[in-house]
C-alpha cells in the first residue's frame, strides 16, 4: 500500500506600477525545485464543474521576443507528446508534429540554436 502524499507547486510575481510582470519565480516541492526564476508561464486547467480550461499566460518584461518563440515551440511539442500519453490517438498527434516542424521553419528556430 502506499500513501497519500500531497506536493505543492507556488508561483510569486513581482509586478510593476502597471501590473505588467517584472520577475517571476516557482517552487516545486515534489521535483524539488526551490524559488527559481523565469519569465515566461503557461498555466493551463481544467475547471471539472464548468468542463472548460483556465488559462494564465504570464512573462516579464526581460522576456525577448526569439526565447518567446523558442518557448511556445517548446511548449507545443510537449503538449503533442503529453496528448499523446494520455489519449493515445497517434494520428491526430503525428498531425500536431508536422505543425512543430512548420512552426519552426517559420520562426526560423534553427538559427536561433
Amino acid at each position: 500500500m502506499s500513501k497519500e502524499k500531497t506536493a505543492q507547486i507556488n508561483i510569486t510575481v513581482k509586478t510593476d506600477e502597471h501590473n505588467v510582470p517584472e520577475a517571476m519565480n516557482w517552487t516545486a516541492t515534489d521535483a524539488n525545485i526551490k524559488n527559481k526564476e523565469c519569465k515566461a508561464m503557461i498555466l493551463s486547467v481544467w475547471d471539472k464543474e464548468d468542463k472548460a480550461a483556465l488559462r494564465m499566460d504570464l512573462w516579464t518584461k526581460e522576456m525577448m521576443v526569439d526565447e518567446m518563440k523558442m518557448f511556445f515551440y517548446q511548449t507545443l511539442v510537449t503538449m503533442a507528446d503529453n496528448f499523446q500519453k494520455a489519449t493515445g490517438e497517434d494520428a491526430i498527434v503525428e498531425d500536431l508534429r508536422d505543425y512543430c516542424v512548420h512552426f519552426a521553419d517559420k520562426m526560423k528556430l534553427d538559427q536561433m540554436r
